[in-house]
């Protein structure tokens, strides 16, 4: 099963503060862990709101531009890992032991990734499973 761990923002990530030096050196050790397992499959930090943008579609199809930065720091993401694990207890286990700021509260939000075959009983024609085999056919090339 693939998750997600979304790394929550927080007002030092929204304004823009990198790390600590300690802090990187233990993300490294920690992401290091997670690739020597076999588990890692990406993984990033983001910059901060005021550096992006959200595009809102209307219900009647216009689309609009929002340029950051966006006010609910709470419901942001600084960052985030895409992992491979058996089950959610192994990503909950694994990332229990993830590093963070001492002195500062953090949020890792974990959310399991949909695979193709959670689709599958829901597909009826001929067309549908068309649009899973190009599916499957893309996270090969994609190796996702």
């Amino acid at each position: 099963m693939r998750f997600m761990v979304i790394v929550k923002a927080n007002t030092d990530s929204e304004a823009g503060v990198m790390p600590s030096e300690q802090l990187l050196i233990d993300m490294g050790k920690f992401n290091e862990e997670l690739i020597k397992a076999g588990v890692m499959l990406a993984g990033d930090g983001l910059h901060p709101s005021s550096k992006g943008a959200r595009i809102h579609f209307a219900a009647d199809g216009k689309r609009s531009v929002i340029d950051g930065p966006f006010a609910e720091t709470k419901e942001l993401i600084a960052g985030f890992w895409m992992v491979q694990m058996k089950s959610k207890a192994e990503c909950i286990e694994w990332f229990s032991r993830c590093p963070c700021v001492p002195g500062q509260e953090g949020i890792l939000e974990i959310r399991r990734v949909f695979d193709t075959a959670d689709f599958e009983p829901m597909i009826k024609t001929e067309e549908g499973r068309a649009v899973l085999e190009a599916e499957q056919e893309f996270r090969k090339r994609t190796n996702t």
